[in-house]
């Protein structure tokens, strides 16, 4: 299997995404680009680097100038400036120049920073993405938005750097943690809720086969949700509109994980976000009762967290005050006018985000 989906940037074609099952096309893909007279750093993390980095520098073994690797400790906690200023230093004693590139191999974490390096480095160098989690692969891979977390609060740092080629390997899935994978999932169902109705029907209909990992099914969903991405960013590569909706889940979402100490994945506060969104957009009468409980209650099979316990609502609410998408002090929320219709809402108030939070906020004392 070898599929190939290509993003325009400015109505001109910027990068192609490649879908296949081993990394035995990258080099070739790479000699077609007359990409390989230069020198690689391989950016992963600690979990990623004993599965695939050896296999990657023995395929870049004599096909290109040199090919180094730094391994940066895996965990959100770990997106930082610090470890970007480390990774500069590696990369002026390995004396990289402009001409060379990196290799971002591994998860959202991985890719954002090694994205964001790239844009920042010799004010930018060329990066390839080789995502290795469900959630790089469906999300976060795609559309250059590079970035870290700063004192904790979500991709507070970041730039637009779009890659030079996104490479999957869906075959990488098959090592993930089903905690990981399910979180990933997340992000799929997301799209299906933001843009197509269809793809969302698909995604309940293909329940059991999504949770084993079928491969045929993987394939599909994984191209499928990479192409409702691929056409929103298309639309706005800078976010300057239509783009904003790919924050559905988001706002109280991030909130939550900053809150959570990044003790919750990603992908399981973006659930806990697409509950709450869900609900306000019952509350303010777009989705109807059913549609709310539909929504959230579909999340459960697919092993994603739908109420956490204990929340301080007002600690959260709070910090979403932080948020990078707030504009003139008023928060952009993503909300769903009907599954697979969503919009952007300024009008979102505090009460109405409390009430949201109350609503997933499981008190073991009061049995809610």
């Amino acid at each position: 299997m070898s599929e190939r989906m290509t993003v325009n940037y400015s109505n001109k074609p910027c990068y192609d995404i490649i879908f296949t099952n081993s990394f035995e096309e990258l080099i070739p893909e790479l000699q077609s680009m007359g990409a390989l007279n230069r020198k690689f750093c391989i950016v992963t993390d600690s979990n990623v680097d004993p599965l695939y980095s050896d296999i990657l520098m023995k395929e870049f073994e004599g096909n290109c100038v040199k090919i180094v690797k730094y391994v940066i400790p895996a965990g959100e906690e770990n997106k930082n400036l610090d470890n970007i200023r480390l990774l500069y230093k590696f990369l002026i004693e390995e004396h990289f120049d402009r001409k060379d590139c990196l290799l971002a191999v591994g998860g959202g974490v991985i890719g954002d920073m090694t994205g964001y390096c790239a844009a920042t480095y010799l004010r930018g160098i060329d990066f390839i993405q080789i995502p290795t989690t469900l959630l790089a692969q469906t999300d976060s891979s795609i559309g250059g938005k590079t970035g870290v977390d700063f004192d904790g609060y979500k991709n507070m740092v970041g730039a637009f750097k779009m890659p030079r080629l996104v490479y999957m390997n869906i075959s990488t899935l098959k090592t993930l943690p089903d905690r990981q994978y399910f979180s990933g999932f997340a992000e799929v169902m997301k799209h299906g809720l933001i843009k197509d109705e269809i793809f969302y029907s698909w995604l309940i209909d293909k329940l059991y086969e999504i949770c084993e990992k079928d491969e045929a099914t993987l394939e599909e969903m994984i191209m499928r949700s990479c192409d409702i991405k691929r056409k929103v960013v298309e639309k706005d590569p800078t976010e300057q509109g239509e783009r904003a909706l790919l924050n559905f889940g988001h706002t109280l979402g991030h909130a939550i994980e900053k809150y959570m100490n990044f003790e919750l994945l990603h992908g399981e506060c973006v659930s806990l976000g697409i509950v709450c969104a869900a609900f306000i957009s019952w509350k303010k009468e777009l989705l109807t009762k059913d549609e709310y409980y539909e929504i959230r209650d579909m999340l459960v099979p697919f092993n994603l967290p739908i109420s956490i316990d204990k929340l301080d609502l007002k600690g959260v609410l709070e910090l979403t005050k932080s948020d990078k998408k707030m504009e003139n002090g008023t928060i952009k929320f993503v909300l769903l006018k009907k599954i697979g219709k969503a919009v952007i809402d300024k009008t979102v108030t505090d009460s109405e985000m409390l009430a949201a939070l109350d609503e997933i906020n499981f008190d073991e004392e009061n049995g809610n």
